[in-house]
Parts: C-alpha cells; sequence; structure tokens
C-alpha cells in the first residue's frame, strides 16, 4: 500500500483484549470520519476483537508479556517484542504515518517504539485511572499522553502534569444512551449483571444467591438479565427459577446498548470501559472491582463513579451472599436515590471522548 494525498495516516496499536481494543476502534471511527486513512497494529490475541475495527490493513507484530520473577519469560518477551519493533519499523517505511497511537498492554509496545525511534510522532492513551505498565515504560517518550480518567496514579509527576483528560471513547450505540434520560422504576425493575462471560465466577454464583434472599415482594417485581459463565448457567437457572425470579442467562449479550439503556440498576466489574459505559449511560450500579487486578485499577476506576455519587463498591474481601441482597434492597427500593445516581454517574460522563482523542491526535500529527 502506498501513501495517498488524500488523507494522512495513522496507525493505531492495540491488542491482547476488549478493553483495548474497543477504545481504539471508536478513535479509528471518528479519525475515519474526519477523512483520516487506519491501520490496525495488534496481535494475535488481539485479532480476536477487531473483526469489525475499520482499517484498511491490519498489521500483526510479534509480541509478549512476562510474569515478574521469571527471567526467561523476561528473554522471550524482550526478544518477542524486539523482533515486532523490526517487523514495524518495516512497515512504518513503507506506510509513512503522520502519527502512531497506542493505547497500552505489550502488544502496543513494538508499534510505539518503533515510531519513537524513528522521530515519529506518538500519543499513548491510557484507559485505567492507574497507569499501565506498558504506558508509564512509555509515557515519558511519546509526544503526547492521553488519558480517560482525572487521576492518572503510579505516572511519574512530569508525565501527569501534561497528559490531556479525555475520556474513555465508547462505541457509537453506548454513546447514543448519554441522550436517553434515566426513568425511575415504577413496578417492574430491571436489573442487568454484566462480567461473567469474562470469567468472573463470583458474580455468576452470588448474584442468583443474593436475588434469591431479597423479600418475594421485591423478587416478583424483578427482571434480571445476567452474563453469567457457561458452567455456571444451570445452577444460575435453577436458583431464580426457585426464588420465582423472571431471568434472562447467557454468556454473552449482543445488544448491550440496548439492555443497559432499559437497566434501571447494572452491577458488574470496574474495568475502564464498564465504569465510563455505565457513566455515558446514566446508569446506578453496584461495581465489584477485581482483586486481583495490578495496582487495584478497577478499585480505583470504580472510584470516579462513587466518588460523584453514582455507584456502590463492593470490595471482594467483605462481598457476601447477604452483602449484596442487602444492598440490591436498598437501591431497589428507593426510587428516588437510583435517579440521584443516575444522574451522578452522567455528571462525570465524556460521551465525546472519541472526538476529544481525535482532536488530541490530530494536534500531535501537525
Amino acid at each position: 500500500m502506498s501513501r495517498r494525498s488524500n488523507g494522512k495516516l495513522a496507525v493505531v496499536a492495540a491488542g491482547g483484549t476488549g478493553g483495548h481494543l474497543f477504545p481504539a476502534q471508536a478513535l479509528a471511527e471518528a479519525l475515519i470520519a474526519r477523512g483520516w486513512r487506519v491501520v490496525l497494529c495488534t496481535d494475535e490475541r488481539g485479532a480476536n476483537f477487531a473483526s469489525n475495527f475499520p482499517a484498511e490493513e491490519r498489521i500483526g507484530l510479534s509480541a509478549a508479556t512476562y510474569k515478574p520473577g521469571d527471567p526467561m519469560g523476561m528473554v522471550r518477551a524482550a526478544l518477542a517484542i524486539m523482533t515486532g519493533v523490526m517487523q514495524a519499523r518495516t512497515a512504518f517505511k513503507r506506510l509513512d504515518p503522520d502519527v502512531v497511537v497506542g493505547f497500552g498492554g505489550y502488544p502496543s509496545l513494538p508499534a510505539l517504539l518503533a515510531a519513537i525511534s524513528t522521530g515519529r510522532r506518538t500519543v499513548i492513551h491510557e484507559q485505567n485511572a492507574v497507569i499501565g505498565r506498558a504506558n508509564k515504560f512509555l509515557a515519558g517518550r511519546v509526544t503526547t499522553v492521553a488519558c480517560a480518567f482525572p487521576t492518572l496514579l503510579k505516572a511519574p509527576a512530569a508525565v501527569s502534569r501534561r497528559a490531556k483528560v479525555v475520556g474513555n471513547p465508547v462505541r457509537p450505540e453506548i454513546q447514543a444512551l448519554a441522550d436517553k434520560p434515566y426513568e425511575a422504576p415504577t413496578d417492574q425493575i430491571r436489573l442487568l449483571i454484566t462480567g461473567g462471560s469474562q470469567g468472573a465466577r463470583l458474580l455468576s454464583e452470588l448474584m442468583p444467591q443474593a436475588i434469591a434472599r431479597l423479600p418475594e415482594s421485591l423478587r416478583m417485581r424483578l427482571v434480571v438479565q445476567q452474563q453469567t459463565r457457561a458452567e455456571s448457567m444451570d445452577q444460575a437457572r435453577a436458583t431464580y427459577r426457585n426464588a420465582l425470579v423472571e431471568a434472562e442467562i447467557a454468556p454473552f449479550f449482543r445488544d448491550m446498548a440496548g439492555r443497559l439503556g432499559a437497566a434501571h440498576l447494572v452491577v458488574g466489574r470496574a474495568g475502564s470501559s464498564t465504569v465510563c459505559e455505565f457513566a455515558v449511560a446514566g446508569k446506578p450500579a453496584i461495581l465489584v472491582p477485581l482483586k486481583i487486578a495490578l495496582d487495584d485499577d478497577q478499585g480505583q476506576n470504580a472510584r470516579l463513579l462513587a466518588e460523584a455519587g453514582g455507584a456502590e463498591i463492593a470490595r471482594e474481601d467483605v462481598l457476601t451472599v447477604d452483602v449484596m441482597a442487602n444492598a440490591l434492597e436498598t437501591l431497589l427500593t428507593n426510587p428516588a436515590r437510583l435517579e440521584r445516581m443516575a444522574a451522578a454517574a452522567r455528571s462525570v460522563a465524556r460521551p465525546d471522548a472519541a472526538e476529544r482523542l481525535a482532536d488530541v491526535v490530530e494536534a500531535t500529527a501537525g
């Protein structure tokens, strides 16, 4: 592919998980709408989430990570990343991109290191409230640092001072929910539980038990939609059936935007995309940060909504069936509080994050 004069070219580097790919895709769509061309650099795992990524070309780069305390793993990762850097430098010589944008995670390292070493303009975007290891390594070397949250914990002071807060780009169908007013429950109460398909065994097993302990008068009004691990589905269905609760159970919901838009209360983990999507949709939430998350990034993400009054945080160390049941009953029987929480969540949302980030990318490219 040769350079054409009908638009600038951005190389977007992201991979590993949907948490990195989905914001990258939102940026790509915003740039393309402005007349840019986009090429995606990713790894094998990232390719699983990139089927709809609007790139005119996809480049697979060698990359790897390692576990702390594993010297051989560190050597293998370094060799893989060095290979990826050489692959990226070859591709960039052919493509001559105007800017290279990375979204964190080890798959972004080869592309950003190749861009830095060849003097190209670069942007990194940190989705979490705590800067990730890859972005922390790159932050002092790139042209521009953008971030989702007002705080950027674990980042060097010089990096925090120059970071541009843009929010976390969300999918267009989620962004559209920003204009939909919250309607408190009257008779029927719709509860959406997310995260089961990503291995949240705790939520898959605890939530049906907690809901079953609610007063019958409340259970009879509930309509539950729950993402649940495949191996937990039969038990969840049985628990809901015995509790006389109308429930839809699935490992994955394709129409997440529609379900989120209709929900009166949501329960889920506190990944960056989840927190920002709940805020954009203006939904009261109970957030359960992943205990083993590096540097408690999910706990810090959850603080954005909790400190604004839009969410309750349920820490794994103290979370039991009774604790969750009490939290659900307290919120679901107080429509006025749900309305206040919805307004608070929306007050910290940045539904135009993709456009804000596109502005930063264009300014960096010059």
